[in-house]
C-alpha cells in the first residue's frame, strides 16, 4: 500500500533535527558517497575470509557509519 501526501519534496530533504536542505547540498552528497563505500567495505567482508582483515573492515565500517551519521545532522 502507497500512502501518498500530495505535498511534494520540492527538492528537498530532510536532516537529523529536521532542517531541509535541497538534495543538491553538499551534505546529502558526502553522506550519500561516505554510505556507498560503507556498502563496499560490506561486499569486502562478505569476499574476504581472513579474520584479521575482517575485524579491520568491520571497524572502518563503524567509523563510516559514524561519520555519516555526523553528515546527516543539521548544523543548527
Amino acid at each position: 500500500m502507497k500512502i501518498y501526501t500530495k505535498k511534494g519534496d520540492e527538492g528537498k530533504t530532510g536532516l537529523i533535527g529536521g532542517t531541509r536542505v535541497s538534495k543538491n547540498d553538499l551534505k546529502i552528497n558526502a553522506y550519500g558517497t561516505v554510505d556507498e563505500l560503507n556498502a563496499f567495505v560490506g561486499l569486502l567482508r562478505d569476499l574476504i575470509e581472513e579474520p584479521k582483515y575482517t575485524a579491520q573492515l568491520i571497524e572502518i565500517q563503524d567509523r563510516l557509519f559514524t561519520a555519516g551519521s555526523i553528515l546527516a545532522v543539521s548544523d543548527e
